[in-house]
Parts: structure tokens; sequence; C-alpha cells
């Protein structure tokens, strides 16, 4: 069982910068990749950004320049660092943790609201 837990979520605007954490806790055994998705009211859920533990990234297209991922691996902590945050990046952001075994298992946090507006 792993426990994810999100902080760092709250209110700015447009242009401002947020840093989102998620704290992993309990067994990392195959934990391979970790992310951060996002899911805003009448959208399906969608990836934001995932690296590996080998710190290799992806982001998708909508934030490429302005968020930047990483993790702690002795922390078991994986950070968002956003930055010109804009009115259509408001949502609730998701950290998610893959044991990438057979079959695969995605573990989940509670979500942290992230509202851009003036």
């Amino acid at each position: 069982q792993v426990q994810l837990v999100e902080s760092g979520g709250g209110l700015v605007q447009p242009g401002g910068s947020l840093r989102l954490s998620c704290a992993a806790s309990g067994s990392m055994l195959s934990i391979y990749t970790m992310g951060w998705y996002r899911q805003a009211p009448g959208k399906q859920r969608e990836l934001v950004a995932i690296i590996t533990i080998g710190g290799r990234t992806n982001y998708a297209d909508s934030v490429k320049g302005r968020f930047t991922i990483s993790r702690d691996n002795a922390k078991n902590t994986v950070y968002l660092q956003m930055n010109s945050l804009k009115p259509e990046d408001t949502a609730v952001y998701y950290c998610n943790a893959r044991r990438e075994l057979a079959p695969a298992y995605n573990y989940w946090g509670q979500g942290t609201q992230v509202t851009v507006s003036s």
C-alpha cells in the first residue's frame, strides 16, 4: 500500500507561481514512475507531467516551458513547480504513483485545488 499526500495548492493570479508537493509513504517496491494529473470541472483527468526514478520527464504540451516536475528520492517526494499560470490551469491536481508489476497498479492522492483567477 502507498499513500500519497499533496500540498501547495491555492488561489493565484494569472502569471503567478505555485509549487505542489506530493509525499509518498508505504512500500515503494516497483514504483518507478510518479507524476501529476489534473481534472477540471466537466473534464476528464489529464496527464500534466511524469518523472521516473532516474529523472526522465515528460510534459503535456499545454504546460511545456512553464511547469517543472522534480523528485527527491531520499524523501519519496515529487514536486511540481508551476510558473506563468493561466486561468486554464485551474483544476484539482492529483499525484500519481504507478507500481509496475503484472498487472500494474496506480495509486492516487486526494487532490489539491489550484485556482488561477484575477
